[in-house]
């Protein structure tokens, strides 16, 4: 089906090289800075031909190595909190698997139309209160975890598991709102929490033979790329700037849950 496909667009081998590798790219900048911006490969890989459940398994390639990237950057400006990472990692990880077991098998219509209501509330927050997004609360980051809070980043795991587009904007307000971090360091423990559980789904989905290897590690060369980028730029512009890509991709996010851009 691809290959027909390719054909009758007369697109070369090189021309979807360059344009998988751009989407990538362009995935990981959004990634890094807010989330969502997963939709752009998850809609190219269907758009090729791959069923949806093959495109969801296929993205875990380009997430694994855009995280790791981006991760490794963010450590070396001194903004990643690896111990707590680490803890906010195992109910993150078991509640990822338990998704990704779902997203195998379900229909996810319906899913996501919630997703696209709590997107909307999740805006007014951001709206309300923005200080509370820039600035963080230090008494509230240096304290152990709660269980309340290992509850929400499990439920939080088998959001990502399942469909993982949007993951990123429920982490970052789970670590803001719940966890005291401000944006940039939130940004970072993001980024590094996705990395740590992402091989888990990735290992479902291949069990279940649900991976094209050969676009998940072309369009993955973009995602290192945009994801180094874009650390960099999110530190060096601090959580100010965050905070409005973050309100930005919200809105489209929730527009095409709802299906405002049904055609792409």
């Amino acid at each position: 089906m691809l290959i027909n496909y390719l054909q009758s667009l007369e697109i070369t081998s090189w021309e979807m090289i360059l344009i998988l590798m751009s989407a990538g790219f362009v995935v990981a900048v959004i990634n890094t800075l807010a989330g969502s911006g997963t939709v752009i490969t998850y809609s190219l890989f269907m758009l090729l031909g791959l069923p949806a459940g093959h495109a969801n398994g296929t993205i875990r390639l380009g997430v694994i190595m855009q995280t790791l990237a981006a991760s490794i950057n963010f450590r070396r400006k001194n903004v990643l909190d690896i111990k707590k990472g680490l803890m906010l990692a195992i109910p993150t990880v078991v509640g990822s698997v338990v998704g990704a077991q779902i997203a195998v098998s379900i229909e996810k219509d319906i899913f996501e139309k919630v997703v696209g209501v709590v997107m909307i509330l999740m805006l007014f927050f951001v709206f309300a209160n923005p200080t509370r997004w820039i600035q963080g609360k230090n008494n509230v980051r240096k304290q152990p975890l709660s269980v309340i809070q290992y509850l929400i980043f499990f439920i939080i795991g088998i959001y990502g598991g399942f469909i993982h587009i949007g993951v990123g904007i429920f982490l970052l307000a789970g670590l803001v709102l719940s966890a005291g971090y401000d944006l940039v360091r939130a940004n970072a423990l993001k980024i590094f929490i996705v990395f740590l559980y992402s091989p888990f789904v990735l290992a479902v989905f291949m069990m279940n033979d649900q991976v094209d290897y050969s676009l998940g590690l072309i369009s993955a060369i973009g995602n290192v790329v945009g994801g180094i980028a874009a650390s960099h730029f999110a530190v060096k512009r601090g959580a100010g700037f965050i905070r409005w890509v973050l309100m930005i991709v919200i809105v489209l996010f929730s527009l095409k849950l709802f299906g405002a851009f049904s055609g792409f």
